[in-house]
């Protein structure tokens, strides 16, 4: 059923893309966004309770839902899985954003591949030139490739029914809320979502590492791994982004201009320095690691079944 529930969520997902998950997140942001006015007092402690208090309701609700309508029907089971899957993945819509910044490069416009970075970041990106666009697209894309499919999907196959998915999910996006913010009136309160999100991303972060080791060129792959993730702001991402950059041969990280002041970041990758040309690369490399993911599951469930 876990490989089916995948398949079936990622074709969902091809076909007919969720554009806003705004709608399907407001009852989880409502109610974060509750406890936070309750709870917060700039307290790490504070944040731990709220964490849980967020947390454990929505895996038990979904863990709940999933037992019920499996206990009617498998049917009825796998079709809560694509389900969550289905809302839990961004594999098409990132995809397909990342596509038209690699197309407006392609045609030389680069006014429309700076508002479409832009728009995506979240800052300005007026003043960045054709290799520093290439250089966060990628990035962009690397990191959306884990966070948005192989973090959720590795989960889901870890833990029983939708359980790890929600999981993944959930603790992301209050790491996103709550563990991003560096208002000093927040306190501390954000510290302990950030920190569990890191510790849930853990395996998963080297997982899809190892899967870009494997379809790229592995020695680089790894050798950039050992020696570049941690110098990285976020070094779980960092795992990531230096995996992807030595499979395909190619450097990233470095500084950029956000519109205001230069933001300083290591270096990551080895070999040509990011043009163009990579965009391809990079979303060759995701589409082959989907496939080996995909592969050992199908492998493993056939092994399954007949054991």
């Amino acid at each position: 059923m876990t490989f089916f529930s995948i398949v079936f969520a990622l074709l969902l997902e091809q076909w007919r893309t969720l554009v806003d998950r705004r709608t399907v997140l407001a009852p989880l942001a409502g109610f974060a966004e509750f406890l936070e006015r309750k709870l917060n007092a700039g307290e790490a402690q504070q944040g731990l309770m709220a964490w849980f208090g967020v947390v454990i309701p929505a895996v038990l609700l979904a863990w709940f839902v999933y037992s019920v309508l499996f206990s009617v029907t498998p049917l009825l089971g796998l079709a809560f899985n694509v389900a969550v899957l289905y809302l839990a993945v961004g594999f098409r819509q990132e995809s397909q954003r990342f596509a038209d910044i690699n197309r407006a490069l392609r045609e030389g416009d680069l006014a429309t591949a700076r508002r479409l970075l832009g728009e995506y970041r979240g800052h300005s990106c007026d003043t960045l030139s054709v290799q520093e666009i290439a250089r966060l697209a990628i990035e962009d894309a690397l990191a959306v490739s884990h966070r948005n499919v192989f973090g959720p999907i590795f989960w889901f196959v870890l833990l029983p029914g939708p359980i790890g998915a929600v999981l993944y999910g959930v603790a992301r996006y209050l790491a996103r809320i709550w563990g991003a913010r560096r208002d000093p009136d927040f306190g501390s309160f954000g510290e302990f979502s950030r920190r569990a999100f890191a510790t849930i991303d853990w395996l998963p972060a080297r997982a899809t590492a190892l899967s870009f080791a494997i379809v790229g060129d592995f020695a680089d792959a790894f050798d950039c791994w050992r020696t570049q993730a941690a110098t990285w702001l976020d070094p779980q991402l960092g795992v990531v982004l230096a995996s992807g950059a030595g499979a395909m041969g190619v450097r990233i990280g470095s500084a950029y201009s956000d519109g205001e002041h230069v933001v300083e970041r290591s270096e990551l990758g080895m070999g040509e320095a990011a043009e163009p040309a990579h965009l391809d690369a990079t979303a060759g490399l995701i589409w082959r690691a989907l496939v080996v993911w995909l592969g050992v599951l199908g492998v493993l469930s056939i092994v399954a079944a007949v054991s």
